[in-house]
């Protein structure tokens, strides 16, 4: 599995760590950026993040912002993308296992960076279920 990163400069510090977080549990990834904390427009790295998840079947993204918020407002509007904005554990592993998500979002601001690693770790080691009341619900998504 290969993992695309992007944030904003809200979640430039955040994803930085999550990348060395990434590296020491042997995870393939790719940084799209934002590479510094001088202010950027998040739009554009979600987007691109999103894009690159469909280009490639399997692979999942971490977006990274102030709140969280916006990327995953900003992701979810690609058609086909499902991203998910989590505060916990929980809801990590369930947008993975219940809802197919192929995107977690974080808010660099409002998230401690040991809780995101754990919401992550949560996110990769997880997978859908595939129950069919599941898969008729995500089959919703898209009508």
């Amino acid at each position: 599995m290969h993992i695309y990163l992007g944030s904003d400069h809200g979640g430039y510090q955040m994803k930085e760590g999550l990348k060395t977080w990434l590296s020491a549990n042997s995870y393939e990834f790719t940084d799209l950026g934002c590479f510094s904390e001088e202010s950027v427009d998040y739009p554009d790295y979600a987007k691109e993040v999103a894009e690159k998840i469909l280009e490639n079947p399997g692979s999942l993204g971490v977006l990274v912002c102030g709140t969280g918020l916006g990327m995953s407002m900003v992701a979810n509007k690609v058609p086909g993308v499902r991203a998910a904005m989590c505060t916990n554990e929980f809801m990590a592993e369930m947008a993975r296992e219940h809802n197919d998500a192929q995107i977690i979002c974080f808010g660099g601001r409002v998230t401690p960076q040991d809780l995101a690693e754990k919401m992550l770790e949560k996110f990769l080691k997880n997978e859908f279920s595939g129950e069919e009341r599941h898969k008729r619900r995500i089959e919703k998504f898209e009508s």
